[in-house]
């Protein structure tokens, strides 16, 4: 080969280097003006909004990389924006917010699981459940998070790992997913979580009970109603106390002859309002028990309230 042609050749690769950058610099343009645009606020843009965020991901795939880099923004309303291009995009944005994840900046990969939960696709399942175990609390959460909305069972070792995170909104998380992923088998767990020293993991735990086999929910609480955790008992008793069932109603109301003084007016409440026209006959047994004064006005309280 002759100088000549290598020169030849190393002109051609230039120019093809260069035609590439530039190609590239036109669409990274492009999305930025959109962008302005799209994530504004401003009034004057009020119906351009929407067509702007059509129009970026009318351009797919290509985009992605883009998108993905600006989600370092510390403006929710950017971050928003990112979040409902990338969701509009769909599955085509799933490789490069896979190959994301393996980003350094912990902000950036925890915004990329949050899309990734709202896409919803399923191939995101093990590279999430990868993530879930990162150094960075928030990660792990969004992450978690994320595989619940998916609703892929393979993601189930990685949620049940996560309800013993040391950070309670990883718990909840955890909680969350567990609900959306029909885990029956979490049900000991959700119930253990009931006694979450983290509030929002204990409503959570509350939620997912209430949608998993309730038969298995039912049994499992009557095991652990008089738990030394007075959350647990306290919950227990709500939950028990939204199901029509009468192995719950003979749970609640054993609760309100034997159980722990704190904890009567709980099951006492959520026996009432487990059977609001009274159809069983608790109401009298209930009243004619001997209770404290403040248990006694709570009583009075729940079924004032329901016949209102």
């Amino acid at each position: 080969m002759t100088v000549k042609t290598i020169t030849k050749l190393a002109i051609i690769f230039f120019l093809l280097v260069v035609s590439e950058v530039s190609a590239q610099t036109v669409l990274e343009r492009k999305i930025d003006s959109l962008f302005v645009i799209a994530s504004s606020g401003e009034v004057r843009y009020r119906d351009l909004v929407d067509p702007a965020k059509k129009a970026i991901a009318e351009l797919g795939a290509p985009a992605v990389p883009h998108l993905i880099d600006k989600f370092v923004t510390k403006s929710a309303r950017e971050r928003l924006t990112i979040i409902d291009i990338l969701k509009e995009i769909g599955s085509p944005a799933v490789p490069d917010l896979i190959k994301a994840l393996d980003r350094t900046d912990g902000l950036i990969v925890q915004r990329v699981c949050w899309a990734l939960g709202d896409i919803k696709d399923s191939s995101a399942t093990m590279p999430l459940a990868r993530v879930s175990k990162h150094k960075r609390w928030q990660v792990r959460d969004q992450a978690i998070g994320a595989l619940g909305k998916i609703g892929d069972k393979r993601g189930t070792e990685a949620v049940m790992t996560a309800f013993a995170d040391s950070i309670g909104q990883v718990r909840k998380a955890a909680a969350v997913s567990a609900g959306k992923l029909h885990l029956d088998n979490a049900i000991p767990i959700l119930i253990g979580r009931l006694g979450d020293d983290f509030y929002g993991a204990r409503m959570s735990a509350v939620n997912s009970l209430l949608g998993l086999d309730t038969t298995m929910v039912i049994s499992q609480l009557a095991d652990s109603i008089n738990s030394p955790n007075p959350f647990v008992g306290s919950l227990g008793c709500y939950i028990l106390g939204q199901f029509n069932n009468d192995r719950a109603r003979q749970i609640l109301f054993n609760q309100v002859e034997h159980g722990p003084l704190e904890q009567k007016s709980h099951a006492a409440i959520a026996l009432i309002e487990s059977d609001p026209e009274d159809l069983c006959g608790y109401r009298e047994k209930i009243m004619a028990m001997d209770f404290d004064r403040l248990t006694r006005m709570k009583i009075e309280s729940a079924i004032a309230d329901i016949d209102e």
